[in-house]
C-alpha cells in the first residue's frame, strides 16, 4: 500500500485539524492581517472631506454639469484612484485645471456623451500606464503647464463672475467678456453680497492671529466661505438659486458616444493630456511636500527606520487615474486627476497612509446619501464664488516670476492667451511650438564679442558654439593682434567638433606666434589646451585644492606644472615660493571677475533693485571650514549669515545703570533679521573640532581678562548643561560623541537655542507662529549634516540625507 494514501477514512474533524497543522519545515502560518486606520489618517481624511465637498459642488456648477456628478468624481477619486493609484497621499477628484474642458465637451456633446469620453480617456491612461511612458508627460516645459493652468484660471473666474452678479455665463470667454457691461447693468445684490462674504472669509479666515487663529484654521477656510455665506443668506431670508441636487434615481450615466470620429478623438486626447499631466505634476509635488515629513522618510542605511510612504510610481499613479475616470465616466461623474488643494491639505494634515485619501471618499459617499437636504440651502452665488478664488489663484505671480527668470515668459504668454481664445489642446499645442522654437533659436543664436581693456584682448562667446558659428568665430579671433594676451571667455554649456577644431587651430597658432589664450568658461576648469600648456590655473571648486589658490609655474628650465594638489597629469617642478597674501587675494578677485561675475551678474543686479529678502538667519561659528552657502546649497540673498568665535547667542540681560551692554552685535543682528527681514527660520549651527569648545574645556579661573575670554563666558553655560547629571546629553544619531570637545559642540547648540528663545522679538515670532528655530551640527571630517530633532525628552542630532527635510522645529 501506498504510504500517501491514508489507512483509515478521514474524520471531517480531522481534516480540519490537519489544515490547521503547518508542515514540518516549513515557515510558521503568518496570521491574519488586522485592517487597522491610523489615527493620523482619520483625522487627515476628514480635514481633505471639508474642502472636497464645497469644491466639488462648485467645479460641477461651473462645468454646467448635474452637480451629483462633482460628488461622484470625488468619492470615486478618493476610493478607487487612492486605492490604485502609485502617489499614496495624493487626492484626486473633479479639478479646477478640467473645468474649462468639462464645460466645453457638455457645450458640445451633451452630459452623457462627456461621460463616455472620461471613459474612454480612462481607458487611453490605462494604455498609457501599461507602456510605462509616465516620465514622458514631465518632459513637457513648466512654462506651458503654469501657462495652461493660468488660462484655464482666467477663464473660470470670467465665466464665474456672471453668476457672483447674479447672471448666466457664456459658453467663451470672448462672449462673457463682451457680456459683462450688460451684466454689470443688471447686477443683482443679494448675489453680489452672498459672493463677497464668502471671499471675505475665504481670505480673512486663514489670517486669523494667535493662538485662537492657529485653533481656528484647522477649519478649512473654504468650508467656513460657504457654511457662513449659507447660513448669513439663510438668516437674512435672501431669495437666491440654491443647489438643487435630484433624486440618485434620476442621476444620468454614461452612454453612447455621439459625434463625429476626429472631434470625438480630440476630446478624448485633451482630457487624457489634462488630467494626465496634471496628476504626474501633482504626484511629484506631493512627493516634495513628504520629503519635509521626517515621519514619512524612506528608509535608509544606518537610518533604522522603515518606509512609509515611498516615492511615487508614476506609472501606476497613471494606472490608477485611468481606472479611476473609467468608473467616474460609467456613474456619471466629473473627469478625475490629482488635486493640489486637497492632496496638500492631506500631507499637512499628518495622513500617513493611502488610507486617508480613501477614506476621504467614503465620507463624500456618505454625505452624497445622507446631507442632501443640508446642501440644498448651499446658495451657488457663494460656490461660483469659492471657485472664483480658485480660478485666480492659479494665475500664480510665483509662476511668472519664475519663467520670467528662465526666459520663457513668451512661452507661458502665448500657452495661456491661447487657452483663453481658442482651447485647452489648441493653446497647449501652441505653447509646445513656441517652447521647440525657443529652444532652436537659443541652440542656433551665439553672440560673439571682442574688447580690449588694459592690453588684455577680451573674446567673449555668449550661446552655443557650433558649426553655424563657427564663420563669426573665425572673424572675431583674426582681429586679435599677433603676440596679444588673449581671454577667451566660453558662456555656453555646448560645443561641437567644428568649432573646438577651429579655436584649437587659433590657439595654437597665435601661441606660436608669441601671443598667450587663456580660456574660460562656466563650467570650473573648461580648458581647450595640450597638456603641455601649464601656464594657467587648474583648480577646481569642491575638489582637492591648496586655499583654492594654485602656484604659478616655476620659469626655470624644466619646471613643471604646479596645479591643484592631486590634479591629474601635473609634472613635478622645482619650490616656488608662495606669494603675499594680497597677491592671492588680489589673484581671487580677478578670478571671480573673470569667471563667477558674468554668471552671478544678473541676479546679483535684481537683489541690489529689490533689496535683501533671506528666508533665514544662519548663525555660525567663524571657523574657516564652515563654508554656510556650500554647505547650504544657498545662493546670493538667500542667507542672512552672523558669524562669530563659537556660534554663541548672548542672553539678553539688562546693563547696571549707567553701563552699556558690550555684546549687542548679535542681538542687534537677531532683531534686525527677525523685525526688519522677516526670517521666518533661525539656524543655530555648530561644527566639528571648534577651537573655542577646546578652549572653554581648558580654561582655567583666573587670568588675565582677555577679550577672547571675555566672549567665551557665553558659553560657560553649555559647559554647566554638559555637567548636569540631571540632563540627558545630546547626541549624534546611530553613535555617541567621539570626544568630550564633540559632546560639547552638540551641548552648545542646544543651550544657544534656549538663549534664542529668550529674546524678545524671537520669542513673539514664535508665539505668532511665524518663526521656527532649527539646530545643526556639521562635521567637517565626515561632511555631514545633523539636523536637532526633539523626540521624547532626548536632543537627537540626525542625519539629513537627499531625501529628507527639515525636521519638527528644535
Amino acid at each position: 500500500m501506498s504510504a500517501c494514501v491514508p489507512t483509515r477514512a478521514t474524520d471531517p474533524s480531522d481534516s480540519d485539524r490537519t489544515r490547521r497543522i503547518h508542515r514540518p519545515h516549513s515557515p510558521p502560518p503568518t496570521p491574519p492581517r488586522r485592517f487597522r486606520i491610523a489615527g493620523a489618517d482619520v483625522s487627515a481624511s476628514i480635514a481633505v472631506f471639508l474642502i472636497a465637498l464645497p469644491l466639488s459642488l462648485g467645479i460641477a456648477l461651473a462645468t454646467g454639469a448635474p452637480l451629483q456628478a462633482g460628488l461622484v468624481a470625488a468619492a470615486v477619486g478618493g476610493i478607487v484612484a487612492g486605492r490604485l493609484g502609485g502617489s499614496p497621499l495624493q487626492v484626486s477628484g473633479p479639478a479646477a485645471g478640467l473645468t474649462v474642458v468639462t464645460a466645453d465637451l457638455i457645450h458640445r456633446y451633451g452630459w452623457r456623451t462627456t461621460c463616455a469620453i472620461t471613459v474612454l480617456a480612462g481607458v487611453v491612461q490605462l494604455g498609457l500606464g501599461c507602456l510605462r511612458v509616465a516620465r514622458t508627460a514631465l518632459a513637457v516645459s513648466p512654462a506651458i503647464v503654469h501657462g495652461m493652468l493660468a488660462g484655464i484660471g482666467v477663464t473660470i473666474a470670467v465665466a464665474q463672475l456672471h453668476i457672483v452678479l447674479g447672471g448666466t455665463p457664456q459658453s467663451s470667454v470672448l462672449d462673457n467678456l463682451r457680456g459683462l457691461p450688460a451684466q454689470l447693468a443688471r447686477v443683482q445684490p443679494s448675489a453680489v453680497w452672498a459672493s463677497a462674504l464668502t471671499l471675505v472669509l475665504l481670505f480673512l479666515w486663514p489670517r486669523i492671529p494667535g493662538r485662537t487663529g492657529r485653533l481656528l484654521r484647522r477649519i478649512p477656510a473654504a468650508l467656513v466661505a460657504v457654511g457662513g455665506a449659507t447660513v448669513a443668506v439663510s438668516l437674512a431670508g435672501l431669495t437666491l438659486p440654491k443647489v438643487d441636487l435630484p433624486s440618485w434615481s434620476s442621476h444620468a450615466l454614461a452612454g453612447l458616444p455621439e459625434g463625429p470620429v476626429l472631434g470625438l478623438a480630440a476630446a478624448v486626447l485633451t482630457t487624457t493630456l489634462v488630467c494626465s499631466v496634471q496628476s504626474l505634476l501633482g504626484a511629484v509635488a506631493v512627493d516634495k511636500l513628504a520629503a519635509g515629513r521626517p515621519d514619512l522618510l524612506a528608509a535608509g542605511p544606518g537610518t533604522g527606520r522603515s518606509a512609509r510612504v515611498g516615492r511615487s510610481d508614476l506609472d501606476r499613479e497613471l494606472l490608477g487615474q485611468g481606472a479611476a475616470n473609467i468608473v467616474s465616466g460609467t456613474l456619471g461623474g466629473l473627469p478625475v486627476a490629482g488635486v493640489a488643494v486637497r492632496s496638500s491639505a492631506n500631507v499637512q494634515a499628518g495622513a500617513v497612509s493611502r488610507n486617508s485619501t480613501m477614506l476621504h471618499g467614503v465620507l463624500v459617499v456618505i454625505a452624497a446619501l445622507l446631507m442632501v437636504p443640508a446642501l440644498e440651502f448651499i446658495p451657488l452665488a457663494s460656490l461660483a464664488a469659492l471657485v472664483m478664488a480658485v480660478g485666480i489663484q492659479m494665475v500664480s505671480l510665483h509662476h511668472i516670476r519664475t519663467v520670467t527668470r528662465h526666459r520663457e515668459v513668451l512661452v507661458y504668454a502665448v500657452t495661456t492667451l491661447g487657452v483663453v481664445l481658442l482651447g485647452v489642446l489648441e493653446g497647449v499645442s501652441l505653447g509646445i511650438a513656441v517652447a521647440v522654437g525657443v529652444a532652436l533659436h537659443r541652440l542656433t543664436r551665439t553672440r560673439i564679442t571682442h574688447d580690449e581693456s588694459e592690453g588684455v584682448h577680451h573674446v567673449h562667446v555668449r550661446g552655443q558654439l557650433t558649426f553655424l558659428a563657427v564663420p563669426r568665430l573665425s572673424r572675431v579671433l583674426h582681429l586679435v593682434p599677433r603676440g596679444a594676451d588673449v581671454v577667451v571667455e566660453l558662456d555656453g554649456s555646448f560645443m561641437d567638433h567644428a568649432a573646438y577644431e577651429s579655436l584649437h587651430d587659433w590657439q595654437k597658432t597665435h601661441t606660436a606666434q608669441g601671443g598667450s589664450v587663456e580660456l574660460t568658461g562656466r563650467r570650473p576648469g573648461t580648458r581647450i589646451a595640450e597638456p603641455s600648456d601649464s601656464a594657467d590655473c587648474r583648480c577646481r571648486p569642491w575638489t582637492p585644492w591648496r586655499n583654492h589658490q594654485c602656484e604659478r609655474p616655476s620659469t626655470a628650465p624644466g619646471a613643471g606644472h604646479m596645479g591643484a594638489p592631486g590634479e591629474p597629469g601635473t609634472a613635478p617642478g622645482p619650490s616656488v615660493p608662495r606669494e603675499s597674501s594680497g597677491h592671492e587675494l588680489a589673484r581671487g578677485i580677478s578670478a571671480f571677475q573673470r569667471n563667477t561675475a558674468p554668471i552671478v551678474r544678473g541676479e546679483l543686479a535684481r537683489l541690489a533693485r529689490e533689496g535683501q529678502q533671506p528666508s533665514q538667519l544662519f548663525l555660525t561659528c567663524a571657523d574657516s571650514r564652515l563654508v554656510t552657502s556650500m554647505i547650504t546649497s544657498s545662493g546670493p540673498g538667500d542667507l542672512f549669515v552672523v558669524r562669530n568665535v563659537g556660534n554663541l547667542v548672548p542672553p539678553p540681560a539688562s546693563p547696571r545703570p549707567g553701563e552699556e551692554s558690550g555684546d549687542d552685535s548679535v542681538a542687534a543682528a537677531i532683531e534686525y533679521a527677525v523685525d526688519v527681514l522677516k526670517v521666518r527660520s533661525i539656524t543655530v549651527c555648530g561644527h566639528s573640532g571648534c577651537g573655542a569648545m577646546q578652549a572653554l574645556l581648558n580654561s582655567e579661573p583666573g587670568g588675565a581678562p582677555t577679550p577672547l575670554k571675555r566672549w567665551l563666558r557665553h558659553g560657560l553655560p553649555s559647559l554647566e548643561r554638559m555637567a548636569d547629571d540631571g540632563r540627558p546629553w545630546a547626541r549624534l544619531a546611530g553613535r555617541a560623541p567621539a570626544d568630550a570637545v564633540e559632546q560639547l559642540c552638540l551641548t552648545n547648540v542646544v543651550q544657544q537655542l534656549e538663549h534664542l528663545r529668550a529674546h524678545e522679538s524671537v520669542a513673539r515670532a514664535l508665539r505668532e507662529g511665524g518663526l521656527e528655530l532649527h539646530g545643526m551640527y556639521f562635521h567637517v571630517g565626515e561632511a555631514q549634516s545633523y539636523l536637532l530633532t526633539e523626540a521624547s525628552g532626548t536632543e537627537v542630532f540626525d542625519h539629513v540625507s537627499d531625501a529628507e527635510g527639515l525636521p519638527s522645529p528644535a
